[in-house]
């Protein structure tokens, strides 16, 4: 049904206004009469209503975490300016540019006309906006303060997806060089080294080890090179459909990544700035701490940590001190434990897990940047290994019978 939802479908009408003047527009809704009944609303007679044929040749955009970071934003703007909600959707969808996201919002927006509330028209689409970002919707509108926790959700998601864009990095840079690199070296063994090989089979000398080496690796790459591209590509694919379909993948890959030299330090900083920024955004807002554990532990984005969050929550609810619980996972540095300890004594829990969350924001950035200047010289070398090793091993039989002649 979520899906249906978010399919809303592109209306163009035609109608004339209170004065007779023929008026033309578009709007988005889930069926003719709705839109007749909006356009009647607005104070126009609707003569002529059909759906938008779509483009000849259009391609659908997806819907990013970064389309509804800025969608928060500027809803949250919208509303502290006073503008009415209905209202602040026509504007926001009107100027997006993803057409999907445009969709996405009409839809809401025909939701919240008919007469839901905000929470549940967010809820009909799952995909797009968490239980997180709903329960927060949800006890603004109950608390009266919807301004305020949308401007919090916008801080909230911004930070998030600042993280996650730089975990992002510290992963694809040594990812992408090696990728090239291996390209790079397939191309030597099948197109270049053929033409030395041709060249060394009039020398009637013995080849040097490394060149003998090569040459075997690039007529085994010629051989069977669509085996060896073909099986990665399948290996590839395989892996990555079970890790969207597994669970236990994608749990066992989870833990595998955070026992990985550097970059799985920057997950833990990363996750632990996640847990700290979520739970303060909730607990600012009002949620209770045993119910709001839930959504953190959704929003973890390591099964590691959401496990921990859940044994966090089970321990609360029975009585147990947050800083406590927290302790006993083991997950968590002393550090952040007795920071949340303070907090809890001092009554600015929010406040000191807003700090957590700043300081590990920052630990990762910078260990990004840290990673990054060692990883390129690591690299270079890397690659001079690999590509220089081809190619004095293609040159040392010339200078073989250099040394000869």
């Amino acid at each position: 049904m979520a899906e249906k939802a978010i399919q809303a479908t592109t209306f163009t009408w035609v109608g004339a206004d209170k004065r007779g003047t023929k008026v033309k527009g578009e709007l988005q809704g889930n069926s003719i009469p709705l839109i007749k009944a909006q356009l009647r609303r607005q104070g126009i007679n609707p003569l002529r209503v059909k759906k938008k044929p779509k483009p000849l040749f259009s391609r659908s955009q997806k819907i990013t975490s970064k389309d509804v970071t800025i969608f928060s934003r500027q809803l949250a703007t919208m509303l502290s300016a006073g503008v009415p909600v209905v209202q602040a959707f026509d504007i926001i969808g009107r100027g997006h540019e993803n057409p999907a996201m445009q969709t996405l919002i009409g839809t809401i927006r025909s939701d919240v006309e008919a007469g839901n509330n905000l929470a549940d028209s967010f809820r009909k689409h799952p995909r797009q906006f968490d239980e997180l970002f709903c329960n927060l919707i949800a006890a603004g509108e109950q608390a009266g303060i919807l301004e305020t926790l949308l401007h919090k959700i916008a801080t909230y998601k911004e930070k998030t997806e600042s993280v996650k864009a730089k975990v992002k990095k510290a992963m694809f840079y040594p990812t992408a060089i090696i990728i090239v690199a291996f390209i790079i070296t397939a191309i030597l063994l099948i197109f270049v080294v053929p033409q030395f090989e041709a060249l060394f089979s009039g020398f009637g000398a013995d080849l040097p080890a490394l060149t003998l080496f090569v040459v075997r690796l690039s007529e085994a790459f010629q051989a069977y090179w669509h085996i060896i591209f073909g099986g990665i590509g399948a290996a590839g694919f395989l892996f990555v459909n079970a890790h969207r379909k597994s669970k236990k993948v994608r749990n066992a890959v989870d833990r595998l990544i955070l026992q990985l030299p550097v970059v799985g330090n920057i997950l833990h900083k990363a996750a632990i700035a996640r847990y700290a920024r979520t739970l303060s955004t909730m607990f600012a807002a009002g949620v209770p701490l045993v119910e709001s554990m839930t959504s953190v532990a959704g929003a973890a984005g390591n099964v590691v940590y959401s496990n921990a969050i859940l044994r966090i929550r089970d321990e609360v609810s029975s009585g147990t001190n947050l800083n406590a619980a927290m302790a006993h996972t083991g997950v968590f540095p002393n550090m952040v434990n007795q920071m949340v300890a303070i907090g809890e004594e001092s009554g600015s829990l929010d406040s000191m897990l807003g700090k957590v969350a700043d300081f590990y924001e920052e630990e990762v950035d910078n260990a990004v940047g840290s990673m990054t200047s060692l990883i390129e010289p690591i690299i270079m070398a890397f690659l001079g290994v690999v590509i220089g090793g081809l190619v004095i091993a293609m040159y040392l039989p010339i200078f073989k019978l250099g040394e000869v002649v």
